[in-house]
């Protein structure tokens, strides 16, 4: 499973959450991928994947959250995704 989380450079919101919420991610889930993709280099690849805001998080190249879930929220949606899977 791939987990992308798009952020932008001097989001103090994203900065606070991007370890909490990789950690909680690579304790849900075996095999996990967690990229960090600033918006401005991956625009292309960001609007591809209908990103408005910031951060959002996409998980196997869908986009899955728009605005910063809850590590609750990002776990639950993580193990539901890898059901059958293992």
């Amino acid at each position: 499973m791939k987990v992308e989380m798009f952020y932008s450079p001097g989001c103090s919101e994203c900065v606070a959450a991007h370890a909490r919420l990789r950690t909680t991610a690579q304790e849900a889930v075996k095999n996990l991928v967690w990229r960090e993709l600033n918006v401005l280099d991956e625009l292309d690849y960001a609007v591809e994947l209908g990103v408005l805001t910031l951060p959002s998080i996409a998980v196997d190249g869908k986009l899955i959250f728009t605005s910063m879930p809850t590590v609750a929220q990002l776990r639950t949606a993580l193990i539901e995704r890898s059901k059958g899977r293992e």
